[in-house]
């Protein structure tokens, strides 16, 4: 193993157990999770850089790559939304309506080139903001639930439909998942150097090429939350079911 791929190893080893030393000293009660974390991405990052090798000069084994990625998400947030009725479904059918609505307008307007490097590259920031749409929405949307029981009853006890009882507390938990995203959106340049765009410039991209790809990058992902987060909530919100009381 080369010298200097030893001392990177080491130096993400020390900021992991840094990070782990800190929640435990807090309390937090993150455990071993942000190490097992890293390895895993560790992992699969070597495999998918191996993959892109061969995708990125076969145009058309990128449609499988997208495809992988888009069950990967959806699976991953339908995990996390499985206490919710039907929260599985609402989580595949979000991350699936976002990522796509939002490259599908991405490629239609030719925002990017419709070349495998950019399509892969979009794809993966834009689905991956999704599946963060609809794990965060669908968390919302239980919080909120939980605290705004009576008010969904009364709704409910009016003759109102269930989508009409929980179309504010879903309304309410699209506007809280947008936020860190919006936030990050209005610093960007100013507080921070996204991905994208830093990516870029180590590409060999020109600043003003990279801001571009930067924008359209920002573009897509807030299509794409606002989508998921939108279908998630609306099918959640068909329940015909309250909380139970003791979860309240």
């Amino acid at each position: 193993m080369p010298v200097d791929l030893v001392f990177f190893a080491a130096g993400l080893l020390a900021l992991v157990l840094t990070t782990m030393a800190v929640a435990r000293v807090a309390g937090v009660g993150l455990g071993w999770a942000p190490l097992v974390s890293l390895v895993r991405a560790s992992a699969q990052l070597g495999v998918v850089a191996l993959l892109l090798r061969g995708i990125l000069t076969v145009p058309w084994t990128v449609l499988a790559f997208l495809a992988l990625m888009l069950l990967t998400a959806s699976w991953t947030a339908a995990g996390r939304l499985s206490e919710l009725w039907h929260g599985r479904r609402a989580a595949v059918a979000g991350v699936l309506a976002g990522a796509s609505v939002s490259l599908a307008m991405v490629l239609a307007l030719r925002l990017v080139e419709p070349e495998p490097r950019y399509l892969v590259a979009v794809a993966g920031i834009v689905i991956g903001n999704a599946m963060s749409a609809a794990t965060l929405s669908g968390r919302n949307f239980l919080r909120a639930l939980r605290h705004r029981r009576d008010e969904v009853e009364a709704w409910l006890s009016l003759g109102a439909t269930p989508s009409r009882a929980h179309l504010e507390i879903g309304r309410e938990s699209v506007r809280e998942s947008l936020l860190p995203n919006l936030d990050q959106t209005r610093s960007t340049g100013l507080v921070t150097l996204p991905g994208a765009f830093v990516g870029a410039l180590f590409g060999g991209a020109s600043p003003a090429v990279a801001a571009q790809f930067q924008l359209v990058v920002l573009a897509g992902i807030a299509l794409a939350m606002v989508v998921t987060g939108v279908v998630v909530t609306r099918l959640l919100g068909r329940s015909p079911y309250v909380v139970p009381a003791d979860e309240a």
